[in-house]
Formats: structure tokens, sequence, C-alpha cells
């Protein structure tokens, strides 16, 4: 009766033994063989796992693979997620299970663990969607996009200089999206600027540093440097374009004129006085940037320098050399100083102003023709 009562022991203590052999050398198969294939397929895992954690995980994930690729929650949901400094990935999930952009948390939490996500999710702000994968969602949780994006438009610059600088700056906007929606927006009746009367927006869009949203249009781009410009056009700076006799277009055109030929801020009000004058007496302006303007994209970029004397003969109405007054618009983006100068130019009788031989960016002004050669560099 004895071994009748231990033979069926025996053959338990044996068949459990052969489960845990089979087990173990399938185990070292998986992970000999199956390892790699895991990798091919699930990517590569991160290299800190412990190695029977890793067989795991990639078991757990290789049953479920065909998951991994289907939409993660409901099509129609999307969330506007913000991730805080120390939140942990399981906080993460948590919500975006919770919004239903996810429908399997634990699925998402054992991707990001085999991947080593888990502690690479970055803070900032993420557009996700139910419409979207696992593994997608995984991979966007690595990159967060910026609350905003910072972009500044310097002083001077010329429309397609910010369109060159846009393209560039993390907007989804291209050059020539910039410059088409800016034809577009001249061609409204409806401008926020009241007083723009030519045929481009060359002048009004205002120098500064703005705060997009990374989804802002070229048209949002383009309407907040607008309202901008306008914001600065006060009673005292209208009125004073008004006591030179300029509207609102003339004077931008000769701010512009202005911002371009000033390198020193404080010679603006000195700069705008000599051309205010010349324009009083029908004298040519002779503003080498008018002419680099005409010039358009050159070899060495946008404003040719020096020019040469056959640049100088260019037949263009931007040549203020060849043509009296002012050109047909302005021929660059002035800032506020620039634009204060011309309403509030300095008190002067200088009709000539060149450049400093000393490297100085200053100018050496002059009320005579012949000051104004003695001027000149030896």
């Amino acid at each position: 009766m004895l071994k009748i009562i231990k033979r069926p022991a025996c053959l338990l203590t044996a068949a459990v033994g052969l489960l845990f052999i089979c087990g173990t050398i399938w185990a070292l198969g998986f992970i000999v063989l199956g390892i790699p294939q895991a990798n091919e397929r699930l990517g590569p895992p991160n290299p800190n796992l412990h190695p029977l954690m890793r067989t795991l995980l990639s078991l757990y994930l290789l049953a479920n693979e065909s998951h991994l690729d289907e939409p993660a929650g409901a099509a129609e949901v999307s969330i506007d997620l913000e991730v805080f400094e120390g939140d942990l990935a399981s906080d993460v999930i948590d919500r975006l299970t919770e919004s239903g952009v996810v429908r399997d948390g634990f699925l998402l939490r054992n991707y990001l663990r085999y991947r080593g996500f888990d502690y690479s999710v970055e803070a900032g702000h993420y557009q996700l969607t139910g419409e979207m994968t696992v593994r997608q969602i995984a991979e966007a949780l690595q990159t967060a996009r910026p609350a905003s994006i910072a972009f500044t438009v310097l002083e001077g610059w010329r429309t397609e200089e910010i369109a060159e600088r846009i393209a560039i700056s993390g907007l989804n906007i291209t050059f020539d999206d910039f410059l088409s929606a800016c034809d577009e927006i001249a061609s409204r009746n409806n401008l926020p600027v009241g007083w723009l009367s030519g045929s481009t927006l060359e002048g009004f869009l205002f120098p500064d540093t703005y705060f997009f949203d990374p989804d802002a249009s070229a048209q949002d781009v383009i309407l907040a440097m607008l309202d901008n410009f306008e914001s600065k056009m006060d009673a005292d700076m209208l009125s004073g374009f008004g006591q030179q006799g300029l509207s609102v277009y003339e004077a931008v055109t000769l701010a512009s004129i202005v911002e371009r030929e000033a390198i020193v801020p404080d010679e603006r009000p000195l700069i705008a006085s000599v051309f205010l004058r010349r324009l009083s007496i029908d004298m040519k302006l002779e503003a080498d940037p008018t002419v680099q303007y005409a010039l358009g994209l050159q070899v060495d970029g946008w404003w040719k320098a020096p020019l040469s004397l056959s640049d100088l003969e260019l037949d263009s109405p931007y040549n203020t050399y060849r043509y009296a007054g002012l050109p047909p618009g302005p021929i660059a983006n002035p800032g506020v100083s620039a634009l204060a100068a011309v309403a509030f130019p300095a008190d002067s009788t200088y009709l000539f102003f060149r450049a400093m031989c000393d490297g100085s960016g200053r100018h050496a002004f002059a009320e005579t023709f012949e000051e104004h050669r003695e001027n000149a560099c030896p």
C-alpha cells in the first residue's frame, strides 16, 4: 500500500520538475532567440531593465502587439495635455485614460516601461487624440510642444527677411505662405491699420518680440504685427507726423529709410531732420537703402553693400538718387524710435551726412556740399 501511495507523488514531482526544465529551456530560448524578434517588433528596450522583467514585458507586449497599432481610445476625443515638472508617467497615463484618449492604460504603461519612456516624459504641452496608437502616444510624450513660440522681428527688416526667419521659427508657416498672406491681407478693405495706402504691408509689420501659439497661421502672425503697429500710433505720434506735413503712410516710408540709415540710435532724429529738410526744398534724398531695396536679393543678402556707381543709376522709382521725393512706399519695417524720429526730428540746418571713418557707426553731418566733401574718409 505504501508503494501505491508514493508512486503518484513521485510522478507529480517528476512532472513538476519536467515542466520547470521545459519552462527554463523555453525562457532561455526566448531570451536567446525571441529578444531580437521583440526588439524588431516592439523597438529597442530600456537597457536598464532586468533581463527577467524585459522578458516578461516582451511576452506581454508581443501577445498584445495588434493593440499597439490600433487607435488608443475614442476617435473623437482629443486633449491638450499639460505635463508639469515632477509629474509621474503613471499620473499622465491616468489623465489620458480618464479623458478617453487611452482605453488601455495598462498597455501604455507597460510599453512605456519596456522602451524606457516612462522616465523621459517631458514637461510641456501635448496635443493628443484617441485616433493615435499607443506607440504614437508613447513617442509623442517624449517631445513636448512649447506652450508658445517666441518670434522676434528686428527693426529694419524687409518683409522677405521676416518671411525667411518665420520659416525656421518653429511655426508651421513657409516663406511663400507668409508672403501670400501679406498680399491677401493688403488687398482687404478692413485692415486694422486704417492708414495703409500701398499694395503691400511693407513698413507696417511692427518690429517686436511676439509669442505665438504653435498652430498660429500666417494670417494670425501678420494681424498681430499690424495690431501692434496700430497700438503705437497714439495721438502724439499722429500729431507729430501732421506737423511735418506727412501722412501716416509717408511718415512710415521716411521712417523706414531713417531706420536703415541710422546705426547709432541717438542719431535717428538728426538723420530724419536732414531728409525732411531735403524734402522741403525738393532736393533728392540720395539714400543708399532705397537703392538696396530696389536691387532686392543679391549674393551678399538683401542689402547690398557697398553700392557701385552703376547701382546708383538703377532705373527704379525707389532709387532716390534718380527721383526726387519719397519712394513709392516703405523699404523696411521701422521700429518705434525711427517713427518717433520722423514725428519729432532734431532741430538742425544740415543737408548732408556720411559715415565716419572710425568704425563707430556714427555720421558726420554738414550744411554744405563743400563741408560734406571735407568729411570724406582720407
